[in-house]
């Protein structure tokens, strides 16, 4: 297959980001591939890409040569906001090429993007027709300009029929494919979406097993590092915390002091594969809907690490209590800490080690997902 790629970067790197990368480097083994990518930029370039995104001229040219040059048998869309924009869907349509687009947020239900807003999830905007209140509420980085623009921009292609001439939609999770079908929005139906999570590949190495808990992620109030923190400070139980983020200053501050938690910054991938590998338990308290399951929790059951983890949004599709993990109410201290005590008192914890190991060998090998992948674009061209 001849299949070309777009993908539009953030300003900072992200999962997105990686994915892309690691879909394209794979895909390159059996087929032929060309990219195009954007970049988001700060200051006075930034704020023209802003004003362009509803109908950005200069990325749907590029857009149109590369397709001129290529000629692609299907196009895969990872992201567009916001230095390319959804208009470069039309521009591929009226060449009559299949179009996927892989929904790695809840941008298409909410300017916010991750539908979390002061500290707590934030749904006000689905299934509304114009989300009125979010831009109020300036629920995007806190911007009236920024939230009104991109509310604005997936509005008016709503209303043009853009997103219906995308063929598939993939979504990482069964919880977020039942999301967006729940908006009742018109592109959206149960043939349109499909669910194809992202792959790990990591080594399995069994490991011997020492005496502290990690968290790995971006040190964010939506992650909900504070609350882990909080519970855990002044116990008994050790934790690692690997990242880095906007609260990476409160967390130190908040740490002072305190003996049993010890905060690592970031780390490269090797090195905090093998805090994985010998941690107790990976803790994941996120208070935010993910489009998928986090990689970090693939990860972790892919080196046979016990998952400690929120009850929020994809994750329980996964761990299952007393099956694949353990779950917690990452909004009460009581419910973290019985979680971790229940844990530790378990007999099962190698048969659910082994269960949620399972679950990986399963569905989130490479060889497994990207021939999911494949057999989308075959079924999309065919079609």
């Amino acid at each position: 297959m001849r299949i070309f790629i777009i993908h539009n970067f953030y300003q900072h790197a992200g999962g997105e980001d990686m994915v892309f990368r690691q879909e394209v480097q794979e895909l390159k083994r059996h087929h032929t591939v060309e990219t195009l990518t954007f970049r988001n930029k700060k200051g006075w370039r930034g704020l023209w890409q802003f004003l362009a995104y509803p109908w950005n001229l200069s990325a749907q040219r590029k857009v149109k040569k590369q397709l001129q040059h290529f000629n692609p048998d299907i196009v895969h869309i990872h992201n567009f906001h916001y230095a390319s924009g959804p208009a470069l869907i039309r521009t591929i349509k009226k060449r009559r090429i299949p179009v996927v687009m892989t929904l790695h947020n809840f941008r298409m239900l909410c300017p916010s993007a991750t539908l979390f807003f002061r500290d707590r999830l934030y749904l006000d905007s689905i299934g509304t027709n114009f989300p009125w209140k979010a831009v109020r509420l300036k629920v995007l980085e806190n911007s009236f300009v920024k939230t009104f623009g991109t509310a604005f921009t997936y509005f008016s292609h709503r209303k043009l029929g853009t997103f219906q001439l995308v063929d598939r939609f993939l979504t990482l999770s069964a919880f977020s494919r039942q999301l967006f079908l729940s908006a009742d929005l018109p592109f959206f139906s149960a043939d349109s979406i499909l669910v194809k999570p992202n792959f790990v590949e990591v080594e399995t190495k069994t490991q011997e097993r020492e005496d502290y808990y990690l968290f790995v992620g971006r040190l964010s109030a939506e992650k909900g590092i504070m609350q882990l923190v909080n519970t855990l400070k002044g116990s008994d139980k050790v934790l690692k915390i690997v990242g880095d983020g906007p609260l990476m200053a409160e967390v130190r501050n908040s740490i002072q002091g305190v003996r049993n938690i010890e905060l690592l910054g970031q780390k490269g991938k090797e090195e905090t594969m093998q805090l994985l590998a010998k941690c107790k338990a990976l803790l994941v308290p996120s208070v935010c809907y993910e489009g998928g399951v986090p990689l970090t929790i693939i990860e972790g059951i892919a080196t046979q690490t016990p998952i400690i983890s929120t009850n929020i949004g994809a994750i329980p599709g996964l761990i299952i209590p007393n099956q694949t993990g353990w779950l917690f109410d990452p909004y009460k201290r009581e419910s973290i800490l019985s979680a971790i005590t229940e844990f530790e008192n378990s007999d099962k914890k190698d048969d659910i080690v082994k269960n949620a190991h399972a679950v990986y060998r399963s569905t989130f090998t490479k060889d497994i997902v990207m021939q999911q992948l494949e057999e989308v674009y075959q079924k999309v061209i065919a079609k």
